[in-house]
């Protein structure tokens, strides 16, 4: 297998700068680290915002804010936001303004629902649900064929992938989709489990999903470390892509960005692939062509 391989860095999200120094949180700290994962080796990026509380155009331009210093330098990089609260029209209103700015190539689906909580007395507990039904889901992906948006698809649960696949089936998953087949520690994203664990047979089990698709995929591991785990090399030897960073990190360490993303280098290199440019990566998702 010498077909290069995609990394992408989810540079903040669930960790909290308090459990982690490195996470960036500002406009400048997103820039700075954008840039050094991209130097290191990344060719996509995904990061969050403060969104509460913000229409789209507002949500748009703090994000262009980050990213217009970064593009400057990196005119080829690939990124995308994450989702607000809300209906799906307020979760997703900010992804038009960034598609008309002419610097957003990807977009975002979670295409299920699942149970989000902590642990109590040795039981997951808690009341909140991330809910995307299969209409909000036909809205979002239908968003992204209009706005030539390639959806990064993240999978948290094999309901997810099934989703995904039947689009997929039936000719309606738009350009430039990627699968991220998130594997779950006990811990998961909020310190309750969700979806298959870091396993060989649970990514086994994942690709069976896939087969025959020939999808992008990448292998992520929330609240642990995808090369620690031995995630990544497996993924990388079936054919697939990495998915890092701090947004899902649960190691021991405090690491930056930059540092998980030389760590994913590292692994490519043992595995034989080479690590994808940016343009290596648009190339191989068959990213619409940007006007």
């Amino acid at each position: 297998m010498t077909t290069p391989a995609i990394i992408e860095a989810a540079i903040n999200g669930a960790t909290r700068k308090a459990d982690n120094p490195h996470v960036p949180v500002t406009a400048e700290e997103i820039a700075a680290d954008a840039l050094a994962c991209l130097e290191a080796g990344a060719s996509i990026i995904h990061n969050h915002i403060g969104l509460v509380g913000r229409d789209g155009a507002e949500a748009a331009e703090e994000y262009l804010r980050a990213w217009r210093p970064v593009l400057a330098q990196h005119p080829d990089a690939l990124w995308y936001p994450t989702v607000n609260f809300g209906a799906v029209d307020q979760r997703y209103a900010h992804i038009a303004p960034l598609a008309a700015s002419g610097l957003l190539r990807l977009g975002l689906c979670d295409p299920g629902s699942l149970n989000l909580g902590r642990v109590v007395d040795g039981l997951p507990a808690g009341a909140t649900v991330y809910a995307n039904s299969f209409d909000d889901i036909a809205v979002v992906l239908g968003q992204c064929r209009e706005l030539g948006l390639g959806p990064s698809l993240a999978i948290y649960e094999p309901g997810f992938l099934r989703t995904v696949v039947a689009y997929h089936r039936q000719g309606r998953l738009p350009a430039g989709a990627m699968v991220k087949l998130y594997l779950a520690t006990d811990r998961g994203l909020t310190g309750t489990a969700f979806g298959l664990p870091p396993t060989a047979r649970a990514l086994d089990a994942y690709l069976e999903l896939l087969d025959g698709t020939a999808l992008p995929w990448a292998v992520s591991v929330v609240g642990g470390d995808v090369v620690d785990s031995g995630m990544a090399a497996l993924a990388l030897a079936a054919g697939g892509h990495v998915h890092l960073g701090l947004e899902f990190y649960g190691g021991a360490a405090q690491p930056t960005n930059a540092e998980l993303v030389a760590a994913a280098v590292a692994a490519c290199a043992t595995a034989g692939r080479p690590v994808a440019s940016a343009a290596q990566a648009a190339e191989l998702l068959g990213l619409p062509v940007r006007s």
